[in-house]
């Protein structure tokens, strides 16, 4: 029976593509190797899949010659393709020109294999009186992405705190250690938001707007990662296909995994808002889909008027949907928001919990089942209960809807257990 496991999705999909635009010496190799978890240089390929002499890549960038087709892919996580804008920052109006062609042919590419995914635009801060340029004017008022999300990535963003203590050096003396560190943050957002970079990014005139931003510091420390980069571009993407296959990238970013879960609750729990009816089968089916180290058979596709058109329809042997039909909230007692928050609430939290117990082969769920028998039996089935009742009374509007119920369950996983145990 088909499977729906991280390796079929990266099968229908390929590889997540990103293009990285950004001046020389914004940080953007850093990146690339703190996502994929490495120190060593890419590999090139040319569209035809031969791969090219990384000198002789050099040798071209230095000429002026730069083929932005060319594909970059590391050894310790090849799920990734990236693509360099390396030339256009720099004035090249023929390199901007190829820029714009290949993000239109890449954008609307039929396969979507071939598609440019997202796009990441860095900003280096370390000249905050030079954050917005030529490059940056041209890229978001020219170019059009389509559906394709642009990040804004401000790096080195640790070199405002010099600029910060030098502005505020003598109102700092006599302050505690604390006191001090509050004050150069908060003169650092201040600097931030004066260089208006953000503002002229997001600017309703601009044909690309980015969907979302991130800010990294200290890229050139070993202990730092870009998992918050990884997150934003995963939350930004509008196709869920292309959200499991990042997320399948990531196995243990449990709480981007919980994000992404919690998501598909609230979008079903607004369903329920509009009176429209949610299979709860499908519905725990679709939660347990963001955790990629299950195994899950596949629903059947059907059509139903009650749902309003084509909807999944469990399988009898569907394993995942049996062991989890126990957190179903049951009874006249519920509402059918609350119902719905609190059915997704305990899902989620066993799922989790369920990551860090020895499980066996790829599709038994022993693990899971000890999982859901240990959430019925502690505490935290009535913490949830209870914290449902009173999330589904407050009337949230969806974005802050998903905050409390996201704010709700890292406030209760299970898995601290483990750690006390």
């Amino acid at each position: 029976m088909a499977t729906i496991d991280d390796k079929h999705i990266r099968e229908m999909i390929g590889r997540f593509r990103v293009l990285i635009i950004g001046r020389a010496n914004a940080g953007k190799t850093t990146i690339l190797q703190k996502v994929c978890n490495t120190t060593e240089d890419p590999e090139i390929y040319d569209t035809e899949g031969k791969k090219i002499d990384a000198a002789v890549v050099k040798y071209s960038i230095k000429r002026g010659n730069h083929d932005i087709t060319n594909e970059m892919v590391f050894k310790s996580n090849p799920a990734f393709v990236f693509h360099d804008s390396c030339g256009f920052e720099a004035g090249s109006e023929e390199e901007f020109d190829n820029m714009k062609e290949f993000i239109s042919e890449r954008a609307n590419a039929k396969k979507l294999e071939e598609r440019i995914h997202a796009i990441w635009y860095c900003i280096p801060m370390d000249n905050p009186s030079r954050t917005f340029q030529r490059s940056e004017e041209k890229f978001f008022s020219e170019c059009h992405t389509g559906h394709v999300p642009v990040v804004a990535v401000f790096t080195k963003f640790e070199a405002l705190r010099p600029f910060a203590y030098g502005e505020i050096k003598k109102q700092l003396k006599g302050l505690s250690g604390e006191e001090r560190s509050k004050r150069i943050a908060q003169r650092v957002e201040e600097l931030f938001t004066n260089t208006g970079v953000w503002d002229r990014l997001c600017d309703p005139e601009n044909r690309a707007r980015p969907k979302s931003h991130v800010r990294l510091e200290n890229m050139n420390k070993p202990n730092t990662n870009c998992s918050t980069l990884l997150e934003r571009t995963t939350l930004a993407l509008d196709n869920e296909e292309l959200r499991l296959c990042l997320v399948s990238t990531q196995q243990s970013n449990l709480e981007l995994c919980i994000k992404c879960a919690v998501a598909t609750l609230v979008d079903r729990a607004h369903q329920q808002f509009g009176s429209l009816l949610v299979n709860h089968e499908v519905y725990q089916y679709d939660i347990a889909r963001w955790f990629p180290h299950l195994k899950l058979v596949r629903p059947w596709l059907a059509y139903s008027p009650l749902h309003r058109g084509t909807h999944l329809v469990p399988t009898p042997d569907n394993g995942i949907i049996r062991v989890l039909q126990p957190l179903a909230a049951k009874g006249s007692l519920f509402t059918a928001v609350n119902r719905n928050i609190q059915t997704g609430i305990a899902t989620i939290i066993v799922l989790e919990y369920s990551a860090f117990l020895p499980h066996g082969d790829d599709y038994d769920l022993k693990h899971v089942e000890s999982a859901v028998d240990y959430y019925l039996k502690s505490p935290t089935a009535a913490a949830v209960e209870k914290g449902a009742k009173e999330i589904s009374s407050q009337g949230y509007k969806k974005e802050e809807l998903g905050e409390k119920i996201l704010e709700f369950i890292l406030e209760n996983r299970l898995c601290t257990s483990l750690a006390s145990s």
